[in-house]
């Protein structure tokens, strides 16, 4: 399994460390899950085939992990539209695009329609 904060992810935050301009930047806060094999790297733009189902627009915080407000969080749920194998997920800055932050694979996840999926992304900051 592997995790990453992608080199879109790093534009992203940077970007986000003083305030953008309007629209310049958005909130990576959108969910989406895909069904293809692979290994997430830094270089990845895009989901290994991402599924049909819309991104969802996902609920963010700041947590404390190790120390206080080191950690972007972001839960989000998607519900199959059909039979899936889940394999990776990701969260994007926007509803379409590749505007990957950061994107999980895993272990496979075989859903039913109108199974869901919950998923929380901490990205942690350390020192």
């Amino acid at each position: 399994m592997a995790d990453v904060v992608t080199n879109v992810g790093a534009t992203i935050i940077t970007a986000r460390m003083i305030e953008p301009p309007a629209g310049s930047m958005p909130e990576p806060k959108f969910v989406a899950w895909g069904t293809g094999a692979g290994t997430a790297a830094v270089a990845d733009t895009t989901l290994f085939t991402e599924s049909t189902e819309a991104r969802t627009s996902g609920t963010s915080t700041v947590q404390t992990t190790t120390t206080s407000e080191d950690t972007y969080r972001v839960v989000g749920t998607i519900t199959a539209d059909g039979t899936k194998a889940i394999t990776n997920a990701g969260l994007f800055t926007a509803a379409s695009g590749p505007s990957l932050l950061c994107k999980s694979d895993f272990a496979t996840i075989n859903l039913l329609i109108n199974d869901s999926i919950t998923f929380t992304f901490n990205v942690q900051f350390n020192q």
